[in-house]
């Protein structure tokens, strides 16, 4: 069973300047919740315990929202607000942070949250991509497969053509419906990617993943790819992608962000 889970929220956010400079994006709000709220839920929804958030110096905003307010709840209390108390109470689930000094990348966000896995298997989540799914959150999908298998497990969407670019992208071999076997991962293809399917931020490793990300070398940017990483793994390892189920959006696109924003208008109490 995967207990833990690590997210990564480091980033600078760059793509969203100028806002980012204050807000974290992870914070960004949808409907009447930040983002990162939407992926905790998730993540508690496929019977994740505990959770490592990676954070910069200048994101201490998300720890605070994941605490508690006393004075705001005291007052709601004077003033017998009920629902609003209800509102604000946090996810009841273990969380833990540690921060990434240096934004170096993925990879080497990942590589923080060794001791905090230790020798267990552990889902990655990333908090600019949200899933909404009425039947299985997206997490659910590949922690069942795991158990199946035993074997680390991507999620995987398909994408416009021109968006591939911003995405790890995958070749693959078929075993069934929605679940393929991968062969290789090429991180950000500029020309003639692979397949039109891409690794979107949902993953579930075995700890082997760690030993492959300490030898990993800067690649794409400068930065430690998990591509890279995952690329090694392959090597002496089975690697499964599945096709995610869901409405799933990318928030660090402004037209996904507001797309986000009128999916979840509905169900907003």
């Amino acid at each position: 069973m995967v207990k833990k889970a690590i997210i990564p929220a480091a980033g600078y956010g760059t793509r969203n300047l100028p806002i980012t400079k204050v807000v974290p994006k992870e914070l960004f709000p949808i409907g009447n919740k930040p983002a990162i709220n939407y992926v905790v839920e998730e993540a508690m929804a496929a019977g994740i315990e505990e959770i490592l958030i990676v954070v910069s110096r200048s994101k201490n905003l998300i720890a605070d929202y994941f605490d508690r307010s006393l004075e705001l709840e005291a007052y709601l209390e004077r003033k017998q607000k009920t629902k609003l108390l209800e509102k604000i109470k946090i996810p009841k689930i273990q969380i833990q942070y540690t921060r990434q000094p240096y934004a170096k990348g993925l990879g080497d966000a990942i590589l923080l949250g060794k001791n905090f896995v230790g020798n267990e298997p552990f889902a990655v989540l990333l908090p600019d991509e949200v899933i909404f799914e009425k039947e299985t959150d997206g997490l659910i999908q590949l922690t069942k497969l795991y158990d199946e298998n035993k074997s680390s497990v991507l999620g995987l969407y398909k994408v416009e053509k021109q968006l591939l670019s911003s995405y790890g992208v995958v070749e693959w071999e078929n075993l069934k419906k929605d679940i393929v076997e991968i062969t290789s991962i090429v991180e950000k293809p500029v020309n003639n990617p692979p397949s039109d399917m891409a690794v979107i931020g949902r993953y579930v490793f075995n700890p082997s993943i760690f030993s492959c990300l300490e030898k990993t070398k800067p690649g794409v940017g400068g930065e430690i790819q998990l591509t890279d990483a995952i690329n090694e793994m392959i090597k002496s390892e089975k690697i499964y992608g599945v096709t995610i189920h869901g409405n799933r959006f990318d928030i660090s696109r402004f037209e996904e962000y507001l797309a986000a924003n009128q999916y979840i208008q509905p169900f907003i109490e």
